[in-house]
């Protein structure tokens, strides 16, 4: 207990610092090497780099609108010519953020609802009797429901479902090959509240004429987001026919960085381009497509469609960006990281000097002092210097100093009156100005005690 008594009693010791000069080259300049090394990391790396005396925004509030331009000319056996505009090839054709360009398909005119036999690429619709085609079963990956007869001439199922079925093979060559010529138009408005700043990536203008005439170019056109697709596709690294072919996903990113610290003119759009689906040669996982149908009605009132397995680019327009501007919290954070840093070399240089050295314990000695007020002045006076006395002395350079500056007939007068230490007594200072020592007669004679008073002008 008596222990647990001394340890809580302790806690309510202060503890203050003392300054002790190592005098040790090798912690000294350690230490120095540390403390640039923190400075630079605050200059350089947390104001200048980093930017951490302002407050910074992440909540970006964005707005993206999308529009395509150009039409194209294509001959199928089944079809003959079609022409194709954006309303035809954009899916969906609203101006999303995410969008859909066909560049290739497959198409399957003129399906009714009706009897026919599932296609011999669909593992689940292949039979030998109509013991395999259960009647009502969906064909698994399939196109309808089995009624359950095997046709022998197809070794398929017989399905109810839209007939014909899809049969036709992928074109090697995309069908919409002029698309890469067709134009983008991307216009993106952002907002950071807090700093209440708004921007738009599109020059402010009223020349109606300047969006009519120019394309992207990220030296002199920053500020006109109209983008040829060719181009696009080539700044993700492939090339736009051979995407075109099987189809596949293309990111745009458009990332605003703004120092609001500067002109609004300094805050400005960047762009970025890249691949987002995987590019595997032969394998199944590569490409884009779907599937949709455009259904009309003959004079007979009965319902028939356009089947379309469409490949093609999908674009994923992606906005991201932070402002910042400057206040006086975040500085002050980052000073009191940096001074909390400088205390941490501080601690590792005492650390190496009280348990890494030869020289530990007495640096030890030397830097912790326990200083106890009762028993301080509970110790008797004799023998120790007095608190006046301590605060009047003089260093030992001052006295060699001060006897240096005295004048030669002073020391020779001095010299004459002293006398040797086994007949002086010792000197006690009483007042400013006098000095008080006791004369020791010599031995022989009857002791004699008496007492001079020399005065100091």
């Amino acid at each position: 207990m008596a222990g647990w008594g001394g340890f809580f009693v302790s806690l309510l010791n202060y503890k203050t610092e003392k300054y002790v000069i190592a005098e040790n080259r090798k912690i000294g300049i350690l230490f120095r090497l540390y403390q640039l090394a923190v400075l630079g990391y605050i200059i350089g790396w947390v104001f200048v780099v980093k930017k951490g005396y302002q407050e910074r925004e992440e909540a970006l509030q964005t707005s993206v609108i999308t529009k395509l331009k150009g039409v194209t000319l294509t001959n199928s056996s089944q079809t003959g010519l079609q022409l194709w505009g954006a309303e035809d090839y954009v899916i969906p054709p609203n101006g999303e953020q995410v969008f859909f360009i066909v560049t290739n398909y497959i198409e399957t005119p003129n399906q009714r609802l009706g009897f026919c036999a599932e296609s011999f690429k669909v593992p689940n619709g292949r039979c030998q009797s109509d013991d395999d085609c259960i009647e009502g079963e969906t064909v698994t990956a399939g196109h309808g429901i089995k009624t359950g007869l095997c046709l022998n001439s197809t070794g398929t199922c017989e399905i109810q479902a839209w007939c014909p079925v899809e049969s036709g093979s992928r074109p090697t060559e995309p069908l919409l090959s002029e698309a890469e010529n067709f134009t983008i138009y991307i216009k993106n408005f952002i907002r950071f509240p807090k700093f209440e700043f708004s921007k738009s990536n599109v020059l402010e203008t009223s020349n109606d004429s300047y969006l009519k005439g120019c394309t992207y170019d990220s030296q002199d056109n920053v500020y006109c987001p109209i983008f040829r697709l060719g181009d696009l596709v080539s700044w993700t690294g492939y090339e736009f026919q051979d995407l075109a072919a099987k189809g596949g996903s293309v990111g745009i990113l458009i990332e605003w960085e703004c120092d609001l610290d500067k002109d609004s003119s300094q805050c400005n759009p960047r762009y970025s381009f890249s691949r987002l689906d995987m590019n595997l040669n032969n394998s199944v996982t590569s490409g884009y497509n779907f599937r949709y149908a455009r259904y009309y009605k003959d004079q007979n009132g009965e319902t028939f469609r356009t089947l379309y397995k469409v490949y093609g680019i999908r674009f994923d327009i992606m906005i991201n960006g932070q402002a910042g501007k400057f206040n006086i919290v975040p500085t002050i954070i980052a000073i009191g990281s940096g001074i909390a840093l400088l205390g941490a070399g501080a601690f590792a240089c005492d650390m190496i000097l009280l348990y890494m050295m030869n020289t530990s314990s007495f640096y030890r000695e030397r830097k912790f002092e326990i200083i106890n007020f009762k028993n301080d002045k509970s110790k008797p006076k004799d023998g120790k210097t007095g608190q006046r006395e301590r605060r009047n002395r003089k260093p030992a350079a001052e006295k060699e100093v001060a006897n240096s500056l005295k004048k030669p007939e002073d020391t020779e007068a001095a010299a004459g009156n002293q006398l040797p230490e086994d007949v002086r007594g010792p000197t006690v200072p009483r007042n400013t100005g006098q000095r008080y020592s006791a004369m020791v007669p010599p031995q022989g004679g009857e002791p004699r005690r008496h007492i001079t008073i020399s005065s100091h002008n």
